[in-house]
């Protein structure tokens, strides 16, 4: 629980400017300078120069400017001296469009004016983020280059970087993430005369190298290291110490005849008519439903609402008895560009399936063999689609294999990509930390034994395949779920039995230094699904306890009504709290959801001690009052529930363990 107090302990160091270095005298005011500001002329008209908005952000575009036109000379700012601090921090906060392997952009510049020389710049590449400094001792003047690697700076996504030098140690902290340090060979230079020179924004005062790019921010922080000032943040892509007036809020609105004051413009396009595809495309693209009266943005791969009338969940209705191959274990609801609307259905017997969205219910798409099969994990790697089965059983062959699918743009279908050893797998789940893509599998057991291990795996972009990355010992695990808070990841495992109690240790586990380690353990009863959700800036997690059971004692047909319970990431403890208990019924799986502006939590109630047929309940968040109970859903030996949208409205789904039929279910609002 003290493993993000020990991360600061250890990262604060690195951050703290001035240990181990001597004094300076320092030329200029210990405060932000703001170089766009200070570059930018005070009537607030720059030839070339546009103020863009992208994803409701506001940057400079540089691209059409004269490499003069944004400058100032150094002796403005540096007016006591003319030495460059010794340590500062350089904040930037930009917008990069894709580059050619080979091409550079520069951010900013110090130059002579008289001799042209670089006294200072930065710079990057598509992969990496140069720091220029010109080094001089008695032998001559030379040009030190500091570089940092394997950054994804060229996504078109705003990012924040913070550059801290001090002497020899320079650190590169992204959106407020953890920070890359190098120790260089040459440090820098403690008497940096800057005198007859000028800074350049976007440019080495030439056209060759211009930015072209959006940047919103341009800091220099002498004396300091600015990460300090700036992380944790809420949103750390657009951490913000100082921008200049021209980027913040509203320029007005014009007066009379009055044109805005500063040239302004924006990426804006409205797309009218049925739902149009939602992919990198038309990121950040608008489309409006006349028939629903709603503004919607294309987000990643989803259209998220932004305008339309609150909705209010009124009641629940059937929408559609999906009747499947056999008793279904688990379903995962998935969209593909260009196809549409699809559900995988997870099912006991030989065969799954896939049905698609077509006129307003699912209809059968592909039948693909599987082996007892508890659960399908929809993910993307790039422009690849695929689709990871969890197989339960081993094949004809007696070999234990789980298979990833792949989506084939010819054929429209999912073809067999890799197979992966797995042992009894109730789950996978995947996800991307730093960059990198990995699959976890829930390993429930090996022949009668429960305590085995599973397994992280982690794409390797040469082979273009999965590889075994890390195992993680667990105990009949059942379920994995992945989430960020902040700059951290966690991996939360769900163990259901050790093989003679489902009294066990259920783990959550934080990524540090490339591997998960253990972060907090929670005591669980057949703990069978982790979900976790946010309501405003709290984050929640909520485990399904199954069943209590040991073998020293006599079973009850009370131990499936159990308490199922609510944590809370409590920050100042840095430890998951209880929030609430609720009382279920045998529970599987929770699934968050949100209607308007009211959230909401059903659980899968599977098993009283007497029967299947049990109420499965939806319950809506009511602040302090917690999850009240609101709608209560009769299902039959009901495992999974899946929440989605489509133009007519909003629906659940959920599947069946003991009958061959899963529900559709329709949310009518007011």
């Amino acid at each position: 629980m003290s493993v993000l107090l020990t991360l600061w302990v250890l990262l604060l160091p690195l951050a703290t400017p001035g240990l181990g270095t001597r004094p300076w005298e320092p030329c200029t005011d210990l405060r932000p300078l703001d170089m766009l500001a200070e570059a930018f002329p005070p009537n607030g008209v720059a030839s070339g120069v546009r103020v863009t908005q992208v994803h409701g952000v506001r940057g400079l575009q540089l691209s059409a400017a004269d490499p003069h036109v944004l400058s100032f000379p150094a002796s403005r700012v540096f007016f006591r001296c003319d030495l460059f601090p010794e340590e500062f921090s350089i904040v930037v906060t930009l917008r990069v469009p894709s580059l050619p392997p080979k091409k550079n952009e520069y951010l900013f510049t110090v130059v002579t004016e008289e001799r042209d020389t670089l006294l200072l710049g930065l710079r990057y590449s598509p992969t990496r983020l140069h720091f220029l400094f010109l080094s001089e001792d008695a032998a001559g003047a030379w040009q030190t280059r500091v570089s940092f690697h394997s950054l994804v700076l060229t996504d078109s996504r705003w990012h924040t970087l913070v550059l801290a030098v001090s002497e020899g140690s320079f650190s590169l902290t992204m959106d407020c993430g953890l920070p890359a340090d190098i120790a260089a060979d040459v440090p820098f230079p403690a008497s940096l005369s800057v005198q007859g020179a000028r800074f350049f924004i976007g440019s080495r005062r030439r056209t060759k190298g211009l930015f072209t790019g959006l940047i919103r921010q341009l800091v220099l922080l002498p004396g300091s290291d600015a990460t300090l000032r700036l992380c944790p943040c809420r949103n750390p892509e657009l951490a913000v110490l100082s921008i200049p007036p021209i980027l913040r809020g509203l320029t007005g609105q014009p007066e009379d005849n009055e044109v805005l004051k500063y040239p302004y413009e924006t990426h804006l396009k409205v797309t009218l008519g049925s739902q149009p595809p939602c992919t990198k495309v038309e990121d950040a693209q608008f489309w409006f439903d006349a028939g629903r009266k709603g503004l919607y943005l294309c987000v990643g791969s989803q259209w998220v609402s932004v305008l339309a009338a609150k909705e209010k969940l009124d009641y629940v209705e059937e929408h559609q008895s999906l009747f499947t191959n056999s008793e279904t274990l688990g379903i995962e609801v998935f969209v593909i560009p260009k196809a549409g609307l699809f559900v995988a259905t997870a099912n006991r017997k030989a065969t799954s399936a896939i049905y698609k969205w077509t006129d307003g219910k699912f209809s059968p798409y592909q039948n693909i063999p599987t082996h007892q099969a508890q659960s399908w994990r929809h993910f993307t790697i790039g422009k690849k689609i695929f689709l990871a089965v969890a197989n339960f059983e081993p094949n004809e062959k007696g070999q234990e294999f789980s298979i990833i699918y792949k989506w084939s743009q010819r054929k429209l279908r999912f073809t067999p990509y890799q197979r992966v050893p797995t042992h009894s797998a109730r789950d996978w789940e995947a996800f991307e930390v730093a960059g990198e893509h990995f699959l976890a599998v829930a390993n429930h057991r090996e022949g009668d034994d429960h305590n085995i291990d599973s397994v992280i795996y982690k794409w390797d972009p040469r082979t273009r395949l999965f590889k075994a990355n890390q195992t993680i010992p667990t105990s009949g695990a059942y379920d994995w779920e992945f989430f960020t808070a902040g700059p951290y990841s966690f991996l939360a495992v769900a163990n259901a039995f050790n093989g003679t109690s489902t009294k066990v240790l259920s783990y959550l586990y934080i990524w540090l230094v490339g591997s998960f380690r253990p972060f907090q353990s929670f005591l669980t009863f057949g703990a069978a699904d982790w979900e976790v959700f946010h309501i405003g800036e709290r984050l929640f997690l909520a485990v399904a306890n199954s069943h209590s059971y040991d073998v020293q004692m006599r079973a009850q047909n009370d131990s499936y009504i159990i308490n199922s319970v609510i944590y809370e990431l409590n920050a100042t403890a840095q430890a998951f709290v209880k929030f609430q208990e609720i009382l279920t019924c045998s529970a599987l799986d929770w699934e968050f959801f949100s209607v308007g502006e009211d959230y909401f939590l059903v659980v899968a109630n599977s098993f009283d001690g007497n029967t299947f047929l049990v109420n499965s309940i939806i319950y809506r968040w009511q602040g302090y009052e917690g999850f009240v109970a609101v709608h209560s859903l009769p299902t039959f030996g009901c495992r999974d529930w899946e929440a989605f949208r489509t133009t007519t409205g909003s629906y659940l789904m959920y599947s069946s363990a003991k009958e061959p039929l899963s529900r559709v279910l329709k949310l009518r609002t007011v």
